[in-house]
């Protein structure tokens, strides 16, 4: 939380370099490039609040050199805002819970088979090569004779 603090105390500093500009002489101005957009995307927000205060206080330079001062605006608010590192961050921790996931269901899995292999042999003694198909009728034909014998016990 302090670096948090820390961080917005500084860039609220640092906003003080945001174009305060009287709209009257735009025209007389030097255009600005990438690192002036850089840094104004970078002062977005703190420059945002200010700028609801103070109307001289402008979050994007009008008086830019287009592309450049575009790209470099970008720039600096995908590095302020996570530039989608949030999205792949989700996505990452989706993939994360999906595979303990499948790795639990795989483990049940195997434990049931097992589970179910030992209760039909239970009966008739372990076979050889036994497949899936055996063992489902040997279980099926013990779960029918234990359904009977609770069927009959009352």
């Amino acid at each position: 939380m302090a670096h948090v603090c820390t961080l917005f105390l500084t860039l609220f500093l640092l906003s003080g370099c945001a174009d305060s500009v009287d709209p009257a002489s735009v025209q007389n101005l030097e255009p600005v490039g990438f690192w002036y957009g850089l840094w104004h995307g970078l002062i977005l927000a703190v420059a945002f609040i200010v700028s609801l205060f103070d109307d001289t206080v402008a979050v994007y330079a009008v008086y830019n050199s287009g592309g450049w001062y575009d790209f470099g605006f970008l720039i600096g608010v995908m590095m302020v805002f996570g530039g989608g590192t949030h999205v792949k961050k989700k996505s990452e921790m989706q993939k994360r819970r999906e595979k303990e996931w499948h790795d639990i269901g795989t483990k049940v899995e195997a434990k049931v088979m097992r589970n179910l292999k030992a209760w039909a042999d239970d009966e008739q003694g372990p076979k050889e090569g036994d497949d899936w198909q055996e063992i489902a009728q040997k279980a099926e034909a013990k779960l029918k004779r234990k359904i009977r014998e609770w069927a009959e016990s009352e």
